[in-house]
């Protein structure tokens, strides 16, 4: 099924690859203001992310680690979503601090034909005064530092048993192979540059922090999600005032509350 949704979606690409690539710049924030293209007129599914787990811990600060940060922020957002609108199906590609692979990750939200997948982490930076946010959809990324960002993320893949017939010869390393897969996800990506919009101006005027604005890379975890689908570093643990700040209960609700408001508008949006 997932072979046949791709080959949709790489028809797609053909199509539409001119109107898309000026989009394709990383090298500044993206602020796309195009009509909403709405894939499904109603928002049922939803499924969270939290980044790494296990065996694979993420970056980390001080004294905290980006799987179990991320997963108290997901947690939160899961609930405040649940509490807000009670039949809708909220659902966890991890609800402990375990190990979940790439592929199942985006398995999880296509088994369950979900209409938004979510996905949360937490960056780093070799500098320590880096403190901020910002939002990924799938897309070219034609800097070395958000090549840099989706290589991070990527190479979890490497821990697998198998990655190579897994993801069908990726190397999470070749920057020809993060291009390519890129492309898969044209058919969704102006619905999820506008959910990534509304989450960089809430975290704007809900946190009061830096914005590093939306961005696209190629990264695994939305490569293979047949749905809008976006990837949140909701701050920098190498940064010792963020650390503390991602690391407490008042961040956590904090980061939580903005992206549940900008899931509130972007629903709103998608259903009216």
């Amino acid at each position: 099924m997932l072979n046949f949704v791709k080959g949709l979606l790489l028809i797609a690409t053909f199509c539409g690859f001119a109107s898309f690539t000026n989009l394709q710049d990383s090298s500044k924030s993206l602020d796309i203001d195009a009509p909403l293209t709405s894939v499904r007129t109603r928002l049922k599914t939803i499924v969270l992310d939290a980044g790494h787990g296990g065996k694979d811990p993420g970056c980390h600060g001080s004294k905290n680690n980006e799987s179990k940060v991320a997963l108290k922020i997901v947690l939160e957002l899961g609930a405040k979503i649940k509490e807000e609108y009670p039949d809708m199906r909220v659902l966890y590609t991890r609800m402990k601090d375990v190990f979940v692979n790439l592929h199942e990750r985006s398995a999880i939200a296509n088994r369950n034909k979900a209409d938004l997948f979510i996905s949360i982490h937490c960056n780093s930076h070799p500098s320590s005064k880096f403190a901020g946010t910002e939002t990924y959809t799938m897309g070219l990324h034609k800097t070395s530092e958000n090549l840099d960002v989706a290589k991070r993320e990527n190479s979890v893949i490497l821990q697998e048993t198998d990655y190579k017939k897994t993801y069908n010869g990726f190397n999470p390393n070749s920057p020809l192979a993060h291009i390519m897969m890129a492309n898969y996800q044209n058919t969704f990506m102006m619905n999820s540059i506008k959910l990534a919009q509304k989450v960089e101006r809430q975290f704007k005027k809900q946190t009061n922090r830096t914005s590093f604005g939306v961005k696209q890379a190629g990264f695994l975890v939305l490569w293979e999600t047949a749905m809008p689908s976006v990837l949140i570093e909701a701050g920098f643990l190498t940064n010792d005032k963020e650390e503390k700040y991602l690391a407490s209960k008042e961040g956590q609700e904090e980061v939580a509350q903005a992206v549940f408001k900008a899931f509130k508008l972007y629903k709103e949006e998608i259903e009216n």
